[in-house]
């Protein structure tokens, strides 16, 4: 009879093991790269949506760009610089041409190129969705737990009087009451203007993120001062985003905790925590995973409002501002952005899905 030792097993299942796992790398580049694929026909409807609405919106940029006291000459000079004289089509044709050449355009409100505008912006809009996000997540994601663990207590009805606030409340609405209470009554607060007190010196442009860049150059007064003007605005949208989290997590704690695993775990003497955190949560963390990815994408949009109330510089209100102007080339470069972050945060999402869940397949339907 022939004895196999256990030498002579690994080296015989080592090489099916880096085999299997060789696979399921290249079968994961694959599916990504084919949602990637799958993602351009998207960026492309939204680059001739983008285009084909801001034409169709009231307003003429030459007529601002001239001016209120312009003569027709001269604005049908501007319109004919600006290139808004030529057909649509080619209008179209000329733009998805730069876009190529990495170009998108120069604003007019600003009269820097688009890009830079954007690139400078945006890092403000990021730190104040994903801080607000960590916010919600730190108060949500418990809170769902323990109202999932023992539903009709006090800490259920809790949950869900501050999901129903959460969604009740209007963001312009709850940012200027916090306004009002810890900035004006209590004088808790700095004031609501940007993302830095005059008082402060902005940190060393590295990463746009004002905290992170402040904590590189060694400065704490800056940090400190960083967050004191973030806490208020990332309060008011967190509140926004704290309920579909904490909806979520109870639901998914819900159906978790009454699964047979879960009683199994239960039966073999397991402690309430090691069941709750180890087996239930474990597996209920997929929903709320992908429920951050839909409220972050949710949440760059709708944190245009927070911007205009505490005058933060991101990108949702230089939107706002191209668009009062009619500030083609900005607004359409802000849908493009905005387009292309999403792209990113759904292919983010999967590959998170995948590595949580190894049954779910990247790129592939469930």
């Amino acid at each position: 009879m022939f004895t196999a030792t256990g030498d002579t097993l690994s080296d015989a299942i080592n090489p099916v093991i880096k085999r299997s796992n060789d696979d399921y790398g290249c079968k994961r580049a694959v599916m990504l790269l084919r949602r990637i694929l799958q993602s351009l026909p998207v960026v492309a409807g939204v680059v001739l949506v983008s285009f084909l609405l801001t034409r169709a919106l009231p307003g003429d940029p030459a007529v601002y760009f001239a001016g209120p006291a312009a003569s027709e000459e001269s604005i049908a000079e501007i319109t004919r610089a600006l290139g808004l004289d030529k057909p649509l089509p080619v209008q179209f044709a000329l733009y998805v041409q730069d876009l190529f050449q990495g170009d998108l355009g120069q604003s007019l409100s600003t009269g820097q190129p688009v890009l830079s505008d954007l690139a400078r912006r945006l890092p403000a809009s990021l730190e104040l969705t994903l801080f607000a996000l960590l916010l919600s997540c730190a108060i949500a994601v418990p809170l769902g737990i323990a109202a999932a663990t023992r539903p009709g207590s006090w800490r259920d009805h809790l949950c869900r009087i501050v999901v129903t606030a959460g969604v009740s409340l209007p963001t312009f609405f709850t940012g200027i009451v916090l306004i009002y209470v810890f900035y004006y009554l209590l004088g808790w607060a700095p004031s609501p203007l940007g993302r830095l007190d005059f008082l402060y010196i902005e940190p060393d442009h590295v990463t746009g993120f004002y905290l992170i860049d402040s904590i590189l150059a060694g400065d704490v007064e800056t940090f400190a001062g960083t967050l004191k003007q973030l806490l208020l605005p990332a309060c008011t949208l967190a509140l926004f985003t704290l309920a579909p989290i904490a909806r979520m997590t109870r639901a998914s704690m819900l159906a978790a905790l009454s699964a047979d695993y879960v009683r199994t775990a239960r039966a073999l003497g397991h402690s309430d925590r090691t069941v709750i955190f180890t087996y239930a949560f474990r597996n209920a963390m997929l929903s709320v995973v992908t429920t951050l990815g839909m409220v972050f994408s949710f949440a760059l949009g709708a944190n245009v409002l927070v911007e205009k109330v505490f005058a933060w510089p991101g990108i949702g209100s230089y939107a706002v501002e191209a668009q009062v102007v009619s500030d083609y080339a900005a607004v359409q470069g802000f849908v493009l952005a905005m387009a292309l972050l999403f792209v990113a945060l759904n292919l983010l999402i999967d590959i998170i899905a995948s590595l949580i869940d190894p049954r779910m397949q990247l790129g592939e339907d469930t």
